[in-house]
C-alpha cells in the first residue's frame, strides 16, 4: 500500500491532518476578506508568486510561446504575471463561494446565451456544458448552477481528504449541485437522460494515457475522449461554456448555441471545444490557466514542449 493509500485509511482528526486542518482554517479566515480586498492581495500575492514559483513561471512562458508566438519578450512576461494574477486571484474568490453569500452576484453577472439552454429545456434534453480551466473556477459554478435546473459537475476528488471535504462542502453547498467522479459515470449518464446539466472542464490531457492529439493554438494537444462518448450514450445536448472576470471587476458566463452531432467523431469533438476556448483566451488571454502543462503528452515522433 502507497504512502498515501495508508494516509487516507486514517481518520480526519489524526494528527497527520492537523497543519492540513490549520490550512483549511486559514483559507476560511482569507474568506472573511471584502472582495475588494481580495482583488488587492490577489494582486500583490500573484506578483510575488509569479517571482517565486519558477517552475509555474517556466511553464507559463512555455505555453504562451507555443501558442501566441506573436508576443515579444517583453509582452510575454507581462502575460506570465497578469496571469499569476488572475489565477490568484481565482483562488480567493474560489474561499468566497465556499464560505460566503454568493447570492448578491448572481443577478451582476453578465449572462449570454441564455437561449441556448432554453432550447435544450424545450426538447427534454440533458445538457453536458464542456469548457476549460480558466482563472475563476470554483467561484464560476454557483454563478453557472444558478441559471440550470438540475446543476452537476464532473471533478477529481483531492488526494488529501481534509482538503477535498473543505472544496466539495463549498461546492455542493450551492442548489443541491451533484458531483460526479470518472468512477460516477454511469451515475452521471442516468442523471443526463433524466434532464440533468453538468459541467465538465475538458481542456485536459492525461499523459501516457492520451491518444487523441488535437490542434489548440496550433499545436497538437492531448485531448480526452470521454466528452464524446457521454454526449453520444446519453443523448445529452452539449453546451460550450466560458467564465471569466471582466476589466470592471465584473463576472460574464457565456453559453455557445447546441453543438449539432456532436459524439460522432471524436477528433471533431474536441476540435469544437478547443475553439471556443481559443476564442475566449484571444479576448482575456490572462484568464486561461497558462500554469498547467496544457502539452504534456506528444505525438509519436514529435518533439517534447516541456
Amino acid at each position: 500500500m502507497s504512502r498515501t493509500a495508508k494516509k487516507r485509511n486514517k481518520p480526519l482528526w489524526h494528527p497527520v491532518y492537523w497543519p492540513s486542518w490549520l490550512m483549511v482554517f486559514t483559507l476560511y479566515l482569507l474568506s472573511l476578506l471584502p472582495m475588494s480586498a481580495k482583488q488587492r492581495f490577489g494582486r500583490r500575492l500573484g506578483c510575488f508568486l509569479e517571482r517565486k514559483l519558477k517552475a509555474r513561471s517556466r511553464v507559463a512562458h512555455t505555453n504562451l510561446s507555443a501558442c501566441l508566438p506573436e508576443l515579444d519578450d517583453s509582452a510575454r512576461q507581462q502575460l506570465v504575471q497578469d496571469n499569476f494574477v488572475a489565477c490568484t486571484r481565482g483562488f480567493l474568490e474560489s474561499t468566497h463561494a465556499w464560505w460566503r453569500d454568493m447570492s448578491g452576484y448572481y443577478d451582476t453577472t453578465e449572462m449570454l446565451g441564455l437561449e441556448h439552454l432554453e432550447v435544450a429545456r424545450a426538447q427534454n434534453r440533458g445538457v453536458l456544458l464542456i469548457g476549460g480551466h480558466y482563472s475563476i473556477f470554483d467561484f464560476a459554478l454557483p454563478l453557472i448552477a444558478c441559471k440550470l435546473d438540475k446543476p452537476g459537475y464532473m471533478y477529481r476528488p483531492n488526494n488529501n481528504p481534509v482538503i477535498d471535504r473543505m472544496i466539495e462542502n463549498g461546492r455542493r453547498r450551492h442548489f443541491n449541485i451533484r458531483p460526479f467522479s470518472k468512477r460516477q459515470l454511469p451515475r452521471m449518464m442516468t442523471f443526463l437522460k433524466e434532464g440533468g446539466q453538468v459541467w465538465f472542464a475538458c481542456d485536459q490531457d492525461f499523459g501516457r494515457k492520451t491518444e487523441l492529439f488535437v490542434p489548440f493554438f496550433g499545436v497538437d494537444a492531448g485531448c480526452i475522449t470521454s466528452p464524446s462518448y457521454i454526449a453520444r450514450e446519453s443523448g445529452a445536448a452539449v453546451i460550450c461554456v466560458s467564465h471569466l472576470r471582466l476589466p470592471d471587476g465584473r463576472y460574464r458566463v457565456e453559453f455557445s448555441p447546441i453543438q449539432e452531432d456532436f459524439g460522432q467523431d471524436t477528433a471533431r469533438d474536441a476540435e469544437t471545444w478547443n475553439r471556443f476556448i481559443e476564442s475566449t483566451i484571444r479576448e482575456y488571454p490572462d484568464q486561461y490557466l497558462w500554469l498547467h502543462k496544457r502539452f504534456k503528452s506528444r505525438p509519436e515522433g514529435a518533439e517534447k514542449i516541456y
